[in-house]
């Protein structure tokens, strides 16, 4: 009898050390964002013409401000995104979308743009728009960049805040991912976002 009381005994802690672990909420690496609105939907130009935010209604959309000639942080960001997708299965990797929206629109076409993003992922697409549809887009998702000159005219970067906006399938802005985040946290939280 004491045997078989320890049995269920062991049998309901187990259960339950289970169940809290099981349903305990799942603990995001970005800052959730709680907006009552919808996030802002911009139209800009990419390779094949335009593209809104609403166009992926129904996907997480992942939003990355830079630029091709960025030296070390964009490819870096980009190439930690596309690592997060290929360790996703294909029906949630099909389910994201990364836009990069270039603010270098002097440098940037669309084409460029196209080409460049590709080379971290197959399903990544860029964009740009003019300097004032840019200054619009940016101060309504937080964004700072700013020109810093080079030693020519054409050789100068451009300081931009690194974040990772998601955006969820119904078009809210509800996590963003700082700068420096791994490869498996960004998948951790995709992969969240899309049960």
């Amino acid at each position: 009898m004491k045997l078989k009381i320890g049995i269920a005994i062991t049998i309901f802690f187990t259960g339950l050390a289970l169940g809290v672990y099981f349903f305990s909420p799942h603990t995001f690496h970005g800052t959730v964002i709680q907006s009552p609105n919808p996030s802002f939907d911009f139209t800009l130009t990419g390779a094949d013409g335009d593209v809104s935010l609403s166009d992926f209604r129904g996907k997480l959309v992942v939003i990355y401000f830079g630029y091709t000639f960025c030296p070390d942080i964009c490819p870096a960001t980009l190439a930690n995104v596309g690592q997060a997708l290929r360790r996703m299965n294909e029906n949630q990797s099909k389910n994201v979308q990364l836009i990069m929206i270039s603010l270098d629109p002097e440098r940037d076409t669309p084409k460029k743009l196209s080409e460049y993003v590709v080379h971290f992922y197959p399903s990544f697409i860029g964009i740009t728009g003019s300097n004032e549809k840019l200054a619009e887009v940016t101060s309504l998702y937080g964004i700072f960049y700013e020109k810093s000159a080079g030693s020519t005219t054409e050789n100068y970067t451009i300081d931009h805040t690194a974040t990772l906006l998601v955006i969820d399938r119904e078009g809210y802005l509800k996590l963003v991912f700082p700068f420096g985040v791994t490869v498996d946290e960004i998948a951790d939280d995709l992969k969240y976002m899309l049960r």
